[in-house]
């Protein structure tokens, strides 16, 4: 039995006292939701809370326990990222323009852990329409971080991030197009990871960006991320992009030792833009997998200096596809006493998109235009190929890729909203693999001026149980990912 409190357990140790009947999934989604609603005037983690039918789950999970009908996963609470359609149950985006949407289905991702026995507690904020990384977009203000509340969580699934890390709950789904679970993750110290693109369904799932969006999780540590993964991923016939591959026990996978892993650390990540002090924490990470018989070389990735600007021509450009259907017709926002059709779109949309989901639908519109598409779309898909040529290239020598998640710990809010570029560059050792479609992950390595520091695993395609071992490797030997903000204990 552990001593810990409720909150402070990660989610494999309430699973084991859930088993135990040591307490109940009520008493549990009690706990948690207080702490919610405690939480919420300091940290705006959350869109929506829902309490009353949090309970009723809970209560269900608890007679499901008692019949020994329950799963790993019954009577755990958790919160999805607001961009996953929740049956009866707003779904905003983040934005105005979906600010009193409410979702007459449920997304696969929520429906399959509603199937495992999770309770979900809320809705958490985030960028608007998963746009920016900071998760200052948000139509219902900034999230803040729980390390310090002058400074920002990262994004998009900051709402995500900061209430694993205040550990509000013990996780949360996210979704990640360019950064947004990794980056977040790095920013708060805990655990997030995203999978191969179309291991999850992303049907339900709000798109931004169509070709790069994926589900994923963020989670205190990465024994956590196995347990949500094996029962999230899987095909989906009702989404296109789905993958009909076998979904393996990915926590029956993390004994794995990493004697004889092939570590390949990027050369390109560690150089000027890198915080020096960020540097020597990932440097004695890497230290600690060389102690357990992990082999090191350097590796080059020649094109992914270029993962920035290809990224902000193929997501934008997506991103003007996916949002042309809000338009004041059919669902959200809608303009006050419209004159004509044209009239109706324009405020509608004026009003309803906030300033850089506006920058995105401009740039993206722009690109596709005639006498462009060709210069710029058509140019970035060809780049997007060398750098996912690059990564296989390198999975050729090594079995996974290790580097910096973010350049700096977190910043202070406000601070680059005024510059969009260097904003952008916050995910600069990120935006890569989902360029190349790959599973990679965060995992707390240390910090820097008393703020989490993050080391990336980027690995092949489908190789999600081989990252998680090896996160989880560094996580038997360290205790960096069980730290939580002194507010919050």
């Amino acid at each position: 039995m552990s001593a810990a409190p409720l909150h402070a357990r990660t989610l494999a140790e309430l699973a084991a006292g859930l088993a135990a009947r040591e307490f109940s999934s009520v008493e549990l989604t009690r706990h948690l939701l207080a702490r919610l609603e405690t939480a919420q005037p300091q940290l705006n983690a959350m869109v929506s809370i829902t309490a009353e039918t949090a309970l009723a789950a809970a209560a269900q999970a608890d007679g499901a326990i008692a019949a020994g009908k329950a799963g790993p996963l019954t009577g755990l609470p958790i919160v999805h990222k607001d961009i996953f359609c929740t049956q009866g149950v707003r779904t905003t985006c983040g934005s105005r323009m979906l600010e009193n949407f409410v979702s007459p289905y449920d997304a696969t991702v929520v429906a399959k852990l509603k199937a495992a026995g999770t309770v979900m507690l809320g809705k958490s904020n985030m960028d608007e329409f998963a746009m920016g990384s900071s998760n200052e977009t948000s139509h219902f203000g900034p999230v803040r971080n729980p390390w310090d509340t002058t400074l920002v969580p990262g994004g998009s699934s900051g709402g995500s991030a900061a209430a694993v890390c205040a550990r509000l709950v013990p996780a949360a789904t996210a979704t990640d197009t360019g950064g947004s679970i990794r980056q977040p993750a790095a920013l708060t110290g805990t655990t997030g990871l995203k999978p191969t693109y179309g291991r999850v369904s992303r049907y339900g799932m709000i798109a931004f960006a169509s070709s790069l969006d994926q589900a994923g999780v963020l989670a205190a540590s990465a024994e956590d991320c196995a347990l949500l993964l094996t029962a999230m991923a899987g095909f989906d016939p009702r989404d296109s992009t789905s993958v009909d591959v076998p979904v393996p026990d990915y926590a029956a996978a993390l004994g794995a030792s990493a004697k004889g892993l092939r570590i390949g650390v990027v050369k390109e990540f560690f150089d000027t833009g890198l915080d020096a002090d960020n540097e020597r924490q990932l440097r004695a990470a890497l230290a600690v997998y060389a102690s357990l018989g992990a082999t090191i070389e350097e590796v080059s990735l020649p094109n992914v200096g270029l993962s920035v600007p290809t990224y902000y021509v193929v997501a934008p450009a997506e991103c003007s596809s996916n949002l042309a259907r809000f338009d004041g017709v059919r669902f959200g926002h809608r303009c006050e006493k419209p004159k004509d059709l044209l009239d109706l779109y324009q405020r509608s949309r004026g009003e309803g998109f906030g300033a850089e989901v506006k920058r995105r639908i401009m740039t993206g519109t722009y690109v596709l235009s005639a006498g462009y598409y060709d210069a710029y779309y058509l140019k970035a898909q060809r780049v997007r190929q060398l750098i996912s040529a690059d990564f296989a290239r390198a999975f050729e020598r090594v079995d996974v890729l290790m580097g910096p998640t973010t350049p700096t710990p977190a910043f202070a809010l406000g601070a680059k909203t005024a510059d969009p570029v260097t904003m952008y560059l916050n995910d600069i050792y990120t935006i890569g693999a989902n360029l190349a479609g790959l599973p990679a992950l965060s995992v707390p390595c240390g910090f820097v001026r008393d703020l989490p520091v993050g080391l990336q695993i980027v690995g092949p395609h489908f190789s999600e149980a081989k990252l998680l071992a090896a996160a989880h490797a560094l996580q038997r030997e360290t205790d960096w990912h069980r730290q939580i903000p002194r507010l919050w204990l």
